[in-house]
């Protein structure tokens, strides 16, 4: 029903910038959110930041609050997150992900990997 397609991933150094995008596909329901996920090696799964595609409406992570911004352009069906001031422990894939609210998050894209260097 929903195709999610991340791009943007790569090396950067620490405290650097980085921007990822998601490209949706496929969409059905005018009440969904999207989000972002990371999973670092060995490590669970981990919310990053949501936003609501028709409000705009947003919610991040401690770990990266003040950090990281969530935004999306609905003409684009896009959906971005900036990352600035990047750290080492940042470094994950990351992934795009959007529900039906209030469901859970049920479609997912392949993830982009992101590697922070000292």
């Amino acid at each position: 029903q929903v195709q999610l397609v991340e791009s943007g991933g790569g090396v950067v150094q620490a405290g650097g910038s980085l921007r990822l995008s998601c490209a949706a596909s496929g969409r059905t329901f005018s009440s969904f959110d999207m989000g972002w996920f990371r999973q670092g090696p060995g490590k669970e799964r981990e919310f990053v930041a949501t936003i609501n595609w028709s409000s705009g409406n947003t919610y991040y992570a401690d770990s990266v609050k003040g950090r990281f911004t969530i935004s999306r352009d609905n003409a684009k069906n896009t959906v971005y997150l900036q990352m600035n001031s990047l750290k080492s422990e940042d470094t994950a894939v990351y992934f795009c992900a959007a529900r039906m609210i209030p469901r859970q998050y049920g479609y997912w894209g392949q993830g982009t990997q992101v590697t922070v260097s000292s």
